[in-house]
């Protein structure tokens, strides 16, 4: 079983910049789909980052593409969200999701069998 447990979240200003993390309890560097995904309040969950399991693909929705990034320390298991120009829009929980499955290329990070608690992140105007 992965553990994911996230950090980084708060509150920011509109324009400013964050940094999530997400630890991992194992070695996810080649065994592990990961990624972002976040709700906010009366709206459906929205994937907003994918890092394939070598690192090597990244995926990026419209909404986020150019200000969102998504990286990786493979020593020490941590996956980050870069998220910069924030907008209140950004206002969500963000988790962390991991899937070792060969099938994680193509499914919705929700579906992924491992995700952490969250981390609030709140962006005033």
């Amino acid at each position: 079983q992965v553990q994911l447990i996230e950090s980084g979240g708060g509150s920011v200003q509109a324009g400013g910049s964050l940094r999530l993390s997400c630890t991992s309890s194992e070695y996810t560097y080649k065994k592990y789909c990961m990624g972002w995904f976040r709700q906010a309040p009366g709206k459906e969950r929205e994937d907003i980052a994918f890092m394939s399991k070598d690192g090597r693909r990244h995926y990026f929705p419209d909404s986020v593409k150019g200000r969102f990034i998504i990286s990786r320390d493979n020593a020490e298991n941590i996956l980050y969200l870069q998220i910069n120009s924030v907008e209140p829009e950004d206002t969500a929980m963000y988790y962390c999701a991991a899937d070792g499955r060969p099938e994680c290329y193509t499914l919705p990070l929700d579906a992924f069998p491992w995700q952490g608690r969250g981390t609030q992140v709140t962006v005033s105007s």
